[in-house]
């Protein structure tokens, strides 16, 4: 477990160095919050309650988005590309005879990183965007803790995404195509254009079924106090159910990469 927490620790500094690209970040989360946030404004005057948000749940929910983009890997995971560039050159192999699970090790790197973005290009956008448009917030340290534990599930569904669409290099050597198709996923399913309550019928009901919604619309719903009780157990069962499915799966997908480096090894 040390050396887990030493990975984890290398991740949160070794993105915290990136001090220029961080404040790029920042100000573009916020000046895409601006941009969407006019746009609801502009849809929830014509269609007041619109999923069954107010005007000041819509705003909250443009910002959420905006603050959890990087820490739970909305379009992209921040560790996807150096993995499937490792397995590119063949330097995967160095990697899977090391004495730490691939997977663990990538997972604390990730961890890191998701633990400086919360701080880094999260607090930012948020601030801004609560003290430009005063919408609303959780009601008590209940709430934000309630939040804070959302998107700690939704980070780790993240990472499980991006770590299987990582590993399928093994088999398509250019993981481009299917980085794109993830890119395109997590944009659409995870509400980051709009929320899926808004989807109509069935695509609704199939969107807020896909691991995706781990990442935004569950997280900020438990925001917005639209769970309580049981149902806001079953929402945190909802993300842990598909954080252990596709750690699962991840795992038996590097077990078959790790006998096919050792067999053409051999």
């Amino acid at each position: 477990m040390r050396l887990y927490a030493t990975v984890a620790a290398g991740g949160f500094r070794r993105y915290a160095t990136y001090r220029v690209a961080t404040a790029a970040g920042v100000f573009t989360n916020s000046v895409f919050g601006l941009v969407l946030s006019y746009t609801y404004i502009a849809l929830w005057d014509e269609r007041p309650h619109l999923g069954g948000y107010s005007m000041d749940d819509a705003l909250a929910y443009v910002w959420i988005g905006q603050a959890l983009l990087t820490v739970c890997g909305l379009m992209g995971g921040g560790f996807e590309e150096e993995l499937i560039e490792r397995i590119r050159t063949g330097d995967i192999a160095v990697d899977l005879y090391r004495p730490a699970d691939l997977q663990a090790w990538w997972f604390s790197a990730n961890a890191g990183r998701a633990g400086f973005q919360l701080l880094g290009r999260g607090v930012a956008p948020m601030t801004l965007g609560a003290l430009v448009f005063g919408f609303t917030l959780p009601s008590g340290l209940g709430g934000w803790a309630a939040f804070l534990l959302a998107v700690v599930l939704g980070s780790v569904v993240g990472f499980a995404l991006w770590y299987l669409v990582a590993m399928s290099a093994f088999w398509l050597l250019d993981g481009q195509g299917v980085m794109q198709v993830a890119w395109l996923g997590g944009l659409f399913f995870s509400g980051m254009l709009l929320p899926l309550n808004v989807f109509p019928g069935a695509l609704g009901e199939i969107a807020r079924m896909l691991p995706w919604a781990s990442l935004l619309q569950v997280p900020a719903d438990v925001y917005l106090g639209r769970y309580e009780g049981w149902e806001l157990a079953g929402a945190y069962a909802f993300q842990g159910c598909w954080a252990l499915a596709l750690l699962g799966t991840g795992r038996a997908v590097q077990a078959m990469a790790t006998r096919k480096v050792v067999v053409q090894g051999g």
